[in-house]
C-alpha cells in the first residue's frame, strides 16, 4: 500500500462508521470482534491534565515506581527478592504488563504484544536469574549454556516465509532468488558473525543485549539509516533489503529507512545466548507470550503492586516526592509521599505529569518518537488448509505484505491442532508517519482492520474468512520507541540515563528500542539505585 493510499483509507475510515469499541453485528461476511487497546480517554485526560479531584488520602512509601510494565515490574521484583517492603508499584491500566499483554479464550491464551523471549545471554545474568525462578531455566543460571525447560522453547517447524506462490523454510528469502543475490545473502551473514564476535575498546561486546553491557553507538553507524548503510556496504539485493526491512519492522516498528544502522545491525549481532538443549537462535515463548513473565513478576508483588493507578501530578522536593494519583474505580485521589521515585512508563509521556521537568530530560526528550502498531488475534474453529508440502509453523511470515505475518498462539499446546487454532497477525503501521498512523488506529472501525487483514492472508489461505470465527483487535498507538539516526546520533539517551535528584527513569526507552531485555535491565537498575547499592550500579 503507498503512503498516499494509507493516509486516504484513513481519511475515509474515519468518516465513515466512527470508533465502536466492539462489533457485535459485523457487517455481511465479516467475523465479529473487538476494538481494544490501553484506555484512550484515561491516556487522553492524563495529556490534557484535567478533570482530577483533590486528594483525600496521603500514603507514604520509601521507594514508588510508575508504570506496571516489563521494567517497573522488574523492578519490583528485583526490590522484593532484595526484602524491600517499602514501595508500591503503580500501574495506569487494570493489568499490569504493559505491551506484554494477553487474552484468552476457549481455544488459547493469545499475546496482545511480545510473544517471545530470545535466549539471554551472559550479559543478562538477573533475566537468567528470573528464568530460573520461574522454571524455565534449569540449574545453574551463570552458566555458558545453561538447560531449559522444553516446554517453553519454540516447537518446530519454527518458521516460514510465503514467497512466489509458495512456502520456504526461514524467513531468508531462497525461491526465486538469483545466485548473485545468494551471494550477497551470505556476505552479509559473515559480516554480521564478524561484528557479533568483535569487542569494544574495554573488552565488551561491541553489541550486546541489554546494549548498555555492550559497546556504545559508533559515530559511523549511529546517525545513518539502516538502509543507507546497506547501499554503502555495497548490498542491493532486493530480497536482503526487505529481509534486513522486515526485521527492523519487526523489532522496533520502523522503516529500515528510517532506523539508525547501529539499531538494526544490533538486531543481527546484539544477542548471545546459548543452551545446552537448543540452537542459540531459539527463543522462549509461551500461548500467552511474555505475559508469562509479566503475570509472574506482577503475583509476586502482591499488594505492593496497585493497578488503575494514574499519576497524574510529580512534585520533587528536596525531602522526596510528592506524587498525586488518580485511582479510576474509586474515582478519587491520593497523594503518595516517596523518598525516590522510579519513572518506568513510556519516557515521552512524563512531560505531562512533571510540570518542573528537569532540562536535561526536556531537551533529550525533544528526540523521541513513537511508533504506533496493531496486533489482532483471530479465533478459528480449524487451522488453515495447507496444500505444500511445508506446514504450518509458529511464525509465518509474507514476503512483501503490509503485516509481518502471524503466529500461532497455540503452537506450543501438546495437543494436536484439531480444534481450533488462534492466530495472533502482527502489523507496524510504517507506511505513513507515526501521527498519521496514531489518527487511523484511533479513527478507522473494526469492519477496516478486518477487511484489511482478512484480504492479506487471504491471498495464501482462501479458507481463511469462512474459519475465522472471531477477529479482536489491539491497537497500540506508542508500542515502542523509534531508533531513529537522530536519536542515536544525540546525547539524549546518555542524558536520560543519568538520575535527577530523587527520580530515576527506567525504561526500555532509554535503550532506543524496545526489547524485553533491555527493559528488565533498566528496571533492576533502577532497584539498584532505590537500594542504594552503589556498588552494582552497573
Amino acid at each position: 500500500m503507498k503512503r498516499r493510499d494509507f493516509l486516504r483509507l484513513g481519511s475515509l475510515a474515519a468518516g465513515s462508521l466512527g470508533l465502536a469499541g466492539c462489533s457485535r453485528t459485523p457487517p455481511p461476511g465479516l467475523p465479529p470482534g473487538q476494538l481494544l487497546g490501553p484506555s484512550q480517554a484515561l491516556g487522553h485526560r492524563l495529556r490534557d491534565g484535567t478533570g482530577f479531584p483533590a486528594a483525600s488520602e496521603t500514603r507514604k512509601v520509601e521507594a514508588l515506581v510508575i508504570g506496571g510494565g516489563m521494567a517497573g515490574l522488574s523492578c519490583g521484583w528485583w526490590l522484593k527478592r532484595q526484602g524491600h517492603a517499602s514501595f508500591a508499584v503503580l500501574e495506569l491500566e487494570n493489568e499490569a504488563g504493559g505491551n506484554a499483554r494477553s487474552g484468552s479464550n476457549s481455544i488459547s491464551a493469545y499475546p496482545w504484544g511480545a510473544h517471545y523471549l530470545p535466549l539471554p545471554g551472559p550479559e543478562a545474568p538477573e533475566l537468567r536469574l528470573m528464568l530460573a525462578e520461574f522454571g524455565a531455566l534449569k540449574g545453574d543460571p551463570h552458566a555458558l549454556r545453561p538447560e531449559y525447560e522444553e516446554r517453553y522453547l519454540c516447537f518446530a517447524p519454527q518458521e516460514r516465509l510465503h514467497i512466489h506462490g509458495t512456502w520456504q523454510e526461514g524467513l531468508l528469502p531462497q525461491f526465486g532468488i538469483a545466485q548473485a543475490e545468494r551471494q550477497q545473502q551470505q556476505r552479509f551473514i559473515e559480516q554480521i558473525a564478524k561484528l557479533k564476535s568483535s569487542l569494544d575498546g574495554q573488552g565488551r561486546p561491541a553489541f550486546a543485549t541489554p546494549s548498555a553491557r555492550g559497546g556504545s553507538p559508533t559515530a559511523a553507524l549511529a546517525g545513518i539509516s539502516m538502509a543507507d548503510w546497506l547501499q554503502q556496504q555495497g548490498y542491493d539485493a532486493p530480497s536482503l533489503h526487505w529481509w534486513v526491512n522486515y526485521g527492523c519492522r519487526d523489532d522496533y516498528g520502523t522503516d529500515y529507512r528510517q532506523t539508525s544502522a547501529w539499531a538494526g545491525l544490533h538486531y543481527h549481532a546484539g544477542r548471545h545466548g546459548q543452551a545446552s538443549n537448543a540452537d542459540s537462535d531459539d527463543v522462549l515463548t509461551w500461548p500467552e507470550g511474555n505475559s508469562w513473565l509479566t503475570r509472574r513478576m506482577a503475583q509476586g508483588l502482591g499488594d505492593a503492586l496497585q493497578p488503575n493507578a494514574m499519576a497524574w501530578q510529580i512534585e520533587q522536593t528536596a525531602q522526596g516526592c510528592s506524587v498525586l494519583v488518580y485511582l479510576v474505580q474509586e474515582n478519587r485521589s491520593v497523594r503518595y509521599l516517596a523518598d525516590k521515585l522510579v519513572w518506568a512508563a513510556p519516557v515521552g509521556f512524563l512531560a505531562h505529569v512533571m510540570p518542573s521537568l528537569p532540562q536535561p530530560w526536556q531537551t533529550a526528550m525533544a528526540q523521541l518518537s513513537y511508533a504506533p502498531w496493531l496486533v489482532a488475534n483471530l479465533s478459528l474453529r480449524a487451522p488453515p488448509a495447507e496444500r505444500v508440502q511445508q506446514p504450518l509453523c509458529w511464525d509465518n511470515v509474507l514476503y512483501g505484505a503490509a503485516g509481518l505475518g502471524y503466529v500461532v498462539a497455540n503452537h506450543q499446546s501438546l495437543q494436536l491442532h484439531d480444534q481450533g487454532c488462534v492466530l495472533s497477525y502482527y502489523r507496524p503501521l510504517t507506511e505513513a508517519t507515526p501521527a498519521a498512523g496514531r489518527k487511523l488506529l484511533q479513527t478507522a472501525p473494526h469492519a477496516y482492520w478486518a477487511r484489511s487483514i482478512l484480504a492479506e492472508l487471504g491471498r495464501v489461505h482462501p479458507d481463511l474468512p469462512g474459519l475465522t470465527e472471531q477477529l479482536d483487535v489491539w491497537r497500540w498507538g506508542h508500542a515502542m520507541l523509534r531508533p531513529t539516526p537522530s536519536l542515536f546520533s544525540s546525547d539524549a539517551l546518555p542524558r536520560l540515563r543519568q538520575p535527577q535528584g530523587r527520580i530515576m527513569l527506567a525504561h526500555s526507552d532509554l535503550s532506543g528500542f524496545s526489547l524485553a531485555e533491555e527493559a528488565h535491565y533498566w528496571g533492576v537498575r533502577a532497584a539498584r539505585w532505590l537500594l542504594d547499592h552503589k556498588d552494582e550500579f552497573a
